[in-house]
Parts: C-alpha cells; sequence; structure tokens
C-alpha cells in the first residue's frame, strides 16, 4: 500500500478528531443512540455488499433459522457497531467510577477469582475474545476497574487516527502490540505474568493458521494463541463483554479455561487450543447472535479441496 502524504493523513485525521470531541461533549446515552442509528441507515444505503456477506455467514452458522429471522440478527449487528462507536466517543471523558457502573468485570465471580488469583501468582495469561459484544469497552474497563492489558493491534494506516485510538484504549495503562511483529513482545508480557488480550476469530491464510470447527464449517484460525500459550505455559480464558439490555449494563463473561498440556505432539496439541478457544467464542455467539461482527468473510480460506463458501 503506497504511504499517504502528509496531507491525505491530516485529511482523515481532522473529521474523524472532530466527530469524537463534538460527541465526546454530548451525552452518552444521546451519542450511543445516535451512533447506533446512523450505523443502521449507512448499512441500509451503502452496505449491500457487507449485508450480502452477513446474511451469507448467518446461513452458514444458523441454517435452521428463517431469512427474516437472519435479517433481523444482521440489522441488530450492525447496530452493535453503532453501539461500539458511540462509546469509543465517550471515552476520553470516562472515569475509573463511570466504567465501574456501566461495565460488570466480576459477573461470574468463581471463574473471575481464579482468574486474578493466577495472575497474583504470577502466571501469564492469554484472553482470547472475539469481534463481538463491545470488546472496546471490556478492555478498557478490565484496565480502569482491576488490572491493564496489552493487546494486538494491527496499526492502522492513518498514524495520527492510530495514535488517536491507542490513546484512547491506553487511558488507564493498556498498551498495544503491533499485530504485524508480535511474537517476542507478547511472549514477554506473558513470562511476566502479564494478561494479553487477542481476537483470534478472522480468517486466516493456512501457512498461519489450522482448521477447526466454528458453527457447521471448517475454519482457518491461527495458530499464534496456541503456540503462545505452549512456549510460556499460559492459561488461555475465553472472554466476551457483552450488553445486556435488561440491565442497562455490560456483562463480562469467561469461558471455560484452558491449560495448555506440554506431554501432547506439538502440532496435535496447537489444533486441541485452537479448537477448544473457537468453540468458546461459538458459545458465547450463539448466547448472543446479534452482537456478533458478521460482515468479516470467516469463512474465506477453504481446506484444499473445498468449494469456496462465498
Amino acid at each position: 500500500m503506497a504511504k499517504k502524504s502528509s496531507f491525505q493523513i491530516y485529511l482523515e485525521y481532522i473529521p474523524v478528531r472532530t466527530v469524537f470531541a463534538v460527541f465526546g461533549l454530548l451525552p452518552r446515552k444521546f451519542a450511543v443512540g445516535f451512533w447506533m442509528r446512523f450505523a443502521a441507515i449507512v448499512f441500509t444505503i451503502f452496505g449491500g455488499k457487507w449485508r450480502r456477506v452477513g446474511l451469507r455467514n448467518l446461513e452458514i452458522a444458523f441454517p435452521e433459522k428463517s431469512v427474516d429471522e437472519r435479517r433481523e440478527i444482521l440489522d441488530a449487528s450492525i447496530r452493535n457497531l453503532g453501539r461500539i462507536a458511540g462509546e469509543m466517543t465517550q471515552f476520553s471523558k470516562a472515569t475509573r467510577e463511570t466504567l465501574a457502573k456501566i461495565v460488570d468485570i466480576t459477573r461470574d465471580d468463581s471463574k473471575a477469582s481464579y482468574f486474578f488469583e493466577q495472575h497474583e501468582r504470577g502466571r501469564g495469561t492469554i484472553i482470547t475474545g472475539a469481534h463481538f459484544g463491545n470488546w472496546e469497552i471490556g478492555i478498557l474497563g478490565m484496565s480502569a476497574i482491576h488490572i491493564p492489558i496489552h493487546f494486538l493491534a494491527r496499526p492502522l494506516d492513518n498514524p495520527l487516527i492510530e495514535d488517536y485510538f491507542v490513546r484512547l484504549r491506553a487511558r488507564f495503562g493498556n498498551r498495544a502490540i503491533d499485530k504485524n511483529n508480535f511474537v517476542e513482545a507478547s511472549a514477554a508480557v506473558l513470562r511476566d505474568g502479564g494478561f494479553l488480550g487477542v481476537m483470534p476469530d478472522v480468517n486466516m491464510n493456512p501457512r498461519f493458521g489450522v482448521f477447526v470447527p466454528f458453527f457447521s464449517e471448517l475454519a482457518c484460525t491461527t495458530t499464534g494463541v496456541a503456540m503462545l500459550a505452549m512456549r510460556t505455559n499460559a492459561m488461555i480464558v475465553p472472554t466476551c463483554c457483552v450488553w445486556l439490555e435488561d440491565r442497562k449494563q455490560y456483562a463480562t463473561f469467561y469461558g471455560d479455561f484452558i491449560e495448555p498440556q506440554m506431554a501432547s505432539g506439538r502440532r496435535d496439541e496447537i489444533k486441541r487450543l485452537t479448537a477448544a478457544f473457537t468453540k468458546a467464542t461459538e458459545d458465547f455467539i450463539r448466547q448472543y447472535p446479534e452482537q456478533y461482527f458478521w460482515l468479516h468473510r470467516r469463512w474465506k480460506t477453504r481446506p484444499e479441496g473445498e468449494a469456496p463458501l462465498y
């Protein structure tokens, strides 16, 4: 990709920064509601291609549901993207107290206690999330209420926008690790007993992935999480942060904790670990399908000899 000129960088940055500044002055309820409606309108007018991808994904994941049911899920999923954007406009004024009121980090007390007990013993933890619920407020809330997280992220191609978003996410101590060159930095965090947040729910090139079940099809999924866990003896904790409408609050849920088994064959263990956290992600999504990001071609890479799904 060609490097952007300074003019183009500022041409993109100024509107983004202005929008965040304006909405940051507005009440949270208004900002979130506006962005949810705005996302719905934009995707209705301009999102034909993405809607087709989303409906195809939902057909793969939920073949038993009717077309109308899938459309309702997709529409809600798009509004959830607006909810994420609206909440992010409020990050600059968020405090530990306000985040504690709207994000319940310890909803599952038994698992949460073990989660933090392992940290106190100096053991590294890989938190596997997904493009699901509100991952942005989840990691911000974790850092504000409990402990900062190192998280993997692919830098945006606009350095000013990238720097601004990193500063928002890092307000309470979170630290970004470049996803394009993450192995040594991530291993160091885990060996030091830190938390590493990753979202391994995107399609992968077969050179860097392994095929594991995800809903009704095999999905090529990164081997990086499993390899890091095996290399550092880190615990893998599937996690999500979802919006609960009846409570008007976000809640964090934990799946079953996944332990690397050093005695297993390397390739088999990588596949076992990857399949385990992928299954946990699927279980979360099945409970709240309207909060998953269905617009990504998750099953684009196919096992050799299998026909394309898109």
